[in-house]
C-alpha cells in the first residue's frame, strides 16, 4: 500500500486539551466524530443498533467514544454501493487512498457480517462486496489493489497496469481475503446467492495462481518493478525477487504491508492460504457440488501445511520452536514480525492454530519482545511495527490484533490502555505513530484499523464484557 513515513502532527484542537501521553481527561465531554447523517456512504440499522446497546455498556468514556467514532467508519466514509451486470457491486476504499484492497476491504466489512443476518442492507452490500473482488480477481490476480473507474490509471510501474488496476504488488494473502469473506458470509447468512459463474472462475483462478507461485513446474510469470528510492518497494533482480528454492510453499513478492518480502515463502500468508482453501473446498464440496476442485483445494493445502511444518518451525536461541516469518526454501530463516495481519500475532485469528499451540506462544512471545526487530517501546505505548514506516514505530493494527488474540485479561486491559493514550485526541486509529510521540503518526483516515477496533469491542463485549467495565 502507498505507506510512508509520513508523519503528521495534530492537536486537539476542537477536542479538549491533551494530557500527557496523549489521553484525553476523563471527565471531558466526549463529541461525536463521525459524518453528519447526511453525509454517511452508507448507514445499516443493525449497524447503529449495536452502537446503541454496546456503547452504555463501555463504563470509559473514552474508549466508548473510540467505538462510536471508529466501529462505523467503514459504511460512514469508505463504501460506495450501486449495480453492476445487475448484480450489487460495492467499491470499499481503504481511507485517505482511493483504491480498493482485496485485502483491507474484507478486514473492513469483517465485523459486520454477523449483524448482515438481520439488516438485508448491509447484506446486499456486502453481497456486493465479493461481486466485486471477484471481478478484480479475474482482472488481475496478481494486482493487490484496483479503482472504481475501470479505464483509471494506476502507479506507472512495469510490467505495465491494465486499466483499473491501481498496483500490481503479488501478495498471497490479497487473494486468501476474498476466500474468507465468501465463507464467513455464508457461514453466518446461508446466503450462497454470490457464487455465481463469475465467483467460481475467480476462485479457480486464485488456486491456479497459487499453484504457479510455488515454482515447481517453471518460473513464474511476475515481476514487478517501479522507479523509487524506497528499497522495499520493489523486488529486486529486475523485479524478480532473491532466489527461492521449490518445496511447496507458495511464494509472495510481498508483505500484507505492501513491501517486497527478503525470503519470499511468507509463512503467515501461506498458513493464511492452508485455510482459505479448506474453508473454500468445502464451499465447492458442499454447497456447488463441484467434488474434483474441492479435492485439487484440500490436496494443495495439505501440501503447503506439510511444507509450513518442514520449513519454517525453527529453534530461536532464546524462545525455543517458533515460526520463523519467511523462509526461503534453502534453509534460511528470517526472524521478525510486522504488525499488518496476516502475521505471525494473527495465527489464532486467522485460524492456522489456535492461541493454546506451544510453537504458537512461544513465537507471540519472541514477537512481543525486543528479540523481533520490529517491537517498540516508548513512554505511551509498546507493540510492533513494520519497516514499511521505519524502523522504531507502532501500529495500531498490532496493538489490537495482540489483544484479539490474547487470552489473558491484564494484557488486554493494558491494550485498551495503550489505545487510549495515542490516538493523540482524533478519536480515531492510526496506521503507525511514535511509541514516545503519538501525536507523530501515519494516516489520519485509515479505515481497517478504525473497523478492527470496533470488532475487539465487539469481541469483548460477547467474550469478556467485565473488561468494559473498567476506566483505563
Amino acid at each position: 500500500m502507498e505507506r510512508r513515513t509520513f508523519i503528521k502532527t495534530v492537536s486537539a484542537a476542537g477536542i479538549g486539551i491533551v494530557a500527557p501521553g496523549g489521553a484525553l481527561p476523563q471527565s471531558r465531554t466526549f463529541i461525536s466524530k463521525r459524518p453528519h447523517v447526511a453525509s454517511r456512504k452508507f448507514t445499516s440499522q443493525a449497524v447503529e443498533q449495536s452502537i446503541a446497546e454496546i456503547k452504555p455498556r463501555i463504563r470509559d468514556e473514552e474508549i466508548a467514544w473510540l467505538f462510536e467514532n471508529c466501529f462505523p467508519n467503514t459504511l460512514d466514509t469508505t463504501v460506495e454501493a450501486g449495480v453492476r451486470d445487475g448484480k450489487p457491486d460495492s467499491f470499499v476504499i481503504t481511507g485517505d487512498i482511493d483504491a480498493l484492497w482485496l485485502r483491507d476491504s474484507t478486514a473492513q466489512v469483517t465485523p459486520y457480517l454477523p449483524l448482515a443476518r438481520r439488516d438485508q442492507k448491509l447484506r446486499t452490500m456486502i453481497r456486493g462486496l465479493i461481486h466485486r473482488q471477484a471481478y478484480c480477481i479475474l482482472l488481475d490476480p496478481y494486482a493487490n489493489a484496483f479503482l472504481k473507474d475501470p479505464n483509471g490509471k494506476g502507479w506507472d510501474d512495469e510490467p505495465k497496469n491494465k486499466p483499473g488496476v491501481h498496483e500490481r504488488k503479488w501478495e498471497v494473502d490479497s487473494l486468501c481475503y476474498p476466500i474468507r469473506l465468501s465463507y464467513q458470509y455464508y457461514k453466518l447468512t446461508g446466503d450462497a446467492s454470490p457464487f455465481d459463474a463469475e465467483w467460481q472462475e475467480a476462485m479457480r483462478l486464485i488456486v491456479k495462481t497459487f499453484k504457479i507461485e510455488q515454482l515447481k513446474d517453471k518460473p513464474s510469470p511476475y515481476r514487478f518493478a517501479r522507479r523509487t528510492t524506497w528499497m522495499i518497494d520493489a523486488p529486486p533482480f529486475n523485479g524478480e525477487g532473491y532466489p527461492v528454492r521449490p518445496c511447496g510453499l507458495i511464494r509472495s513478492a510481498f508483505r500484507p504491508s505492501d513491501d517486497t518480502t527478503i525470503f519470499s515463502f511468507l509463512i503467515p500468508s501461506n498458513m493464511f492460504a492452508v485455510v482459505e482453501l479448506r474453508h473454500l473446498a468445502e464451499m465447492f464440496a458442499g454447497t456447488l457440488e463441484q467434488a474434483e476442485f474441492a479435492v485439487e483445494c484440500r490436496v494443495l493445502a495439505d501440501e503447503v501445511e506439510q511444507a509450513i511444518m518442514q520449513y519454517a518451525v525453527a529453534q530461536h536461541e532464546r524462545f525455543g520452536k517458533v515460526f520463523a516469518y519467511e523462509v526461503d526454501g534453502f534453509g534460511n530463516r528470517l526472524f521478525m514480525d510486522d504488525a499488518n495481519a496476516p502475521n505471525l500475532l494473527s495465527i489464532p485469528y486467522t485460524g492456522f492454530t489456535d492461541a493454546d499451540n506451544l510453537v504458537y506462544r512461544n513465537t507471540r512471545a519472541f514477537a512481543l519482545s525486543d528479540a523481533n526487530p520490529y517491537f517498540a517501546k516508548g513512554r505511551s505505548a509498546e507493540g510492533i511495527g513494520s519497516p514499511h514506516t521505519g524502523k522504531r514505530s507502532v501500529w495500531h493494527i498490532g496493538i489490537i490484533m495482540r489483544a484479539m488474540t490474547s487470552t489473558n485479561d491484564a494484557e488486554i486491559a493494558n491494550c485498551l490502555a495503550m489505545i487510549k493514550r495515542t490516538h493523540a485526541g482524533t478519536g480515531f486509529m492510526h496506521e503507525s505513530f511514535d511509541p514516545d510521540e503519538p501525536a507523530k503518526f501515519s494516516r489520519k483516515w485509515f479505515a481497517w484499523a478504525n473497523t478492527l477496533f470496533g470488532e475487539l469491542i465487539l469481541k469483548l463485549d460477547a467474550e469478556r464484557r467485565g473488561l468494559l467495565g473498567r476506566v483505563y
